[in-house]
């Protein structure tokens, strides 16, 4: 990775914006393979058995422990600001995220609560860490290249997606050669996950600096004042509150598809697990160069356009899978997927950094992180309720899914860059 050094803030090494955006790397086959791919339909398919209630019951899973990650994150993100403790709180959560990934290998058919729990444990942890390690952007990129800094991340994260699925694909494939089926491979990717989680975060603990400077009187009483007074002056931040509220509305069509990818493949379109993985593989490649491409953008068009345009393409996807009757056409929608959710999770961070107080960074990505977690529960649940009343009716919970999308970009129309940016300057 290149960096231009006007890209960077006085003294950040560019080791560091690698060792920062590793950490993208090495959680995004969390998400891949665990939420994404492979175990979500294990779970639907094997653990519950293809039960009516089965995906309903996954996605309410999810909502408990993003319900946790609303409650934990403001609370944390304060505290790690007050004690410039990002790294310490990041360390502790990639080790619960991990251990909670080894604890579903155990997971298998009618394991219900010991799945739903190691899920809820292990989606918390991993989200603490998503937000922690975003909060360490505003500390390494100057304001004007934040996008790019982003896009870097996002797109060196998805590398990572794609190395932990490619692992477990060949895992999957060779289970016959083990007198094994492909379900009975599940619990082994959960293995290579976690082990690719904790070898590629590595570099992010050895090389990544903290730059804040604690509270003169850190404690638990100081992370609440600094939320209050957060609160009190909300007014000050209209731009940023927009951005949660926008943010609310289009993660949540983000979130059901990164949810309920892999089942809509196995149970619309006739997909086999190794169909899915490699489904998933080729898209994980497009939203790399989605997020690359896309920081560039941001950076050139503004992040609230570049923001609007990649909100557009989540909404022609959801018409594209809607109509799709055959794996061409499936193709195509899971591939313009893959570039939207590149480019939309990285515009979104790049400008929540942009709109925030560079000495409460955490606080307010513990805020972000609270409004995409409400997003993962609203959408997901709302897609699992539908396919519950509706029997199974899969392609019309994705096309409601297009509903949020469209809201979210009547809220985006009310987000002024420069007003919003101007309070924080």
């Amino acid at each position: 990775m290149s960096a231009r050094p006007s890209a960077l803030n006085p003294g950040v090494a560019r080791r560091e914006v690698w060792a920062w955006a590793m950490y993208d790397f090495a959680n995004s086959g969390y998400t891949t393979v665990v939420l994404t791919a492979v175990f979500n339909a294990y779970f639907v398919s094997v653990v519950a058995a293809n039960a009516d209630w089965a995906t309903f019951a996954w996605t309410a899973a999810l909502s408990v422990s993003y319900l946790g990650v609303i409650v934990l994150g403001p609370i944390l993100g304060a505290w790690s600001d007050a004690h410039a403790a990002k790294k310490p709180l990041l360390a502790i959560s990639t080790v619960i995220c991990i251990a909670g990934t080894v604890a579903l290998a155990l997971a298998g058919p009618g394991t219900i609560g010991w799945a739903v729990g190691a899920i809820i444990v292990s989606n918390i942890a991993y989200s603490m860490g998503e937000n922690l390690c975003a909060a360490f952007l505003p500390e390494l990129a100057r304001p004007e290249a934040l996008g790019k800094v982003s896009g870097w991340g996002w797109s060196l994260g998805y590398f990572g997606g794609i190395l932990a699925l490619a692992i477990s694909l060949a895992w999957v494939m060779s289970a016959p050669s083990r007198g094994a089926t492909s379900a009975q491979a599940v619990p082994g990717t959960m293995i290579i996950t976690a082990a690719v989680y904790g070898l590629a975060a590595l570099p992010t603990f050895l090389f990544l600096r903290e730059r804040a400077v604690p509270a003169e009187v850190p404690g638990a009483r100081v992370a609440f004042a600094r939320l209050m007074q957060t609160a009190h002056a909300a007014r000050t931040y209209k731009d940023l509150l927009l951005v949660f509220a926008c943010g609310t509305l289009y993660q949540a069509g983000v979130a059901t598809v990164i949810a309920l990818a892999a089942i809509y493949a196995e149970q619309v379109m006739g997909f086999k697990t190794h169909e899915t993985i490699i489904l998933i593989l080729v898209v994980n490649v497009t939203a790399a160069v989605g997020a690359f491409g896309f920081g560039y953008a941001q950076d050139r068009i503004g992040k609230v356009a570049a923001l609007r345009v990649t909100i557009v393409g989540w909404i022609a996807m959801t018409v594209v899978a809607f109509f799709s009757t055959t794996a061409g056409m499936f193709w195509v929608a899971a591939n313009l997927a893959g570039l939207c959710m590149g480019s939309s999770q990285s515009a979104g961070r790049a400008l929540v950094a942009y709109l925030s107080p560079v000495d409460r960074a955490s606080e307010f990505f513990g805020l972000w992180g609270v409004a995409i977690r409400l997003a993962a529960i609203l959408g997901p649940l709302t897609y699992g309720a539908v396919t519950w009343l509706t029997h199974g009716n899969h392609r019309l919970a994705i096309l409601l899914t297009g509903a949020f999308f469209l809201a979210s970009l009547a809220v985006l129309a009310f987000v002024d860059e420069a007003r919003g940016r101007s309070r924080v300057a």
